[in-house]
């Protein structure tokens, strides 16, 4: 097992529903640290930029509106195994098909407004923590 750090954010359907604390809670009680956390209402020219990666999908249009309609929580998490930990508690993309207990069984809400994003690989990880914090943000 190794001490990693990987991206979380809490989206716009969650922080309207007033279900930071709790989504916070089920991260920490996985054995996940917060070691970088921070409350933004990203731009749309901000969504755009965190999500170029599917700037050719047909819905990039719909995920930055989204993500640039109300506020967000972007984190740092740290912990043994801390990305394959954050996808695992978060649970599928679709809601319909997550596993009992997860975070977006609980919480989410549709496949589009699904509560929570986690990096899905170390690079990415790396990227998404780079694209939100400064080094000297996150404090283990």
């Amino acid at each position: 097992m190794n001490l990693e750090r990987t991206f979380s954010m809490i989206k716009p359907d969650a922080t309207r529903r007033n279900l930071t604390g709790a989504i916070t809670k089920m991260l920490e009680e996985a054995g996940l640290r917060i070691v970088a956390s921070k409350r933004v209402w990203m731009s749309r020219r901000e969504a755009e930029g965190f999500y170029i990666v599917h700037k050719s999908r047909p819905f990039f249009s719909d995920l930055t509106g989204f993500m640039s309609s109300g506020p967000t929580i972007v984190q740092v998490l740290e912990g043994k195994n801390a990305l394959a930990r954050t996808r695992e508690i978060m649970g599928a993309t679709d809601p319909a098909v997550a596993a009992y207990g997860t975070i977006r069984k609980i919480f989410a809400l549709s496949i589009g407004e699904n509560s929570v994003h986690g990096s899905d690989s170390p690079e990415t990880a790396a990227t998404e923590i780079a694209y939100w914090f400064a080094s000297t943000e996150i404090v283990g």
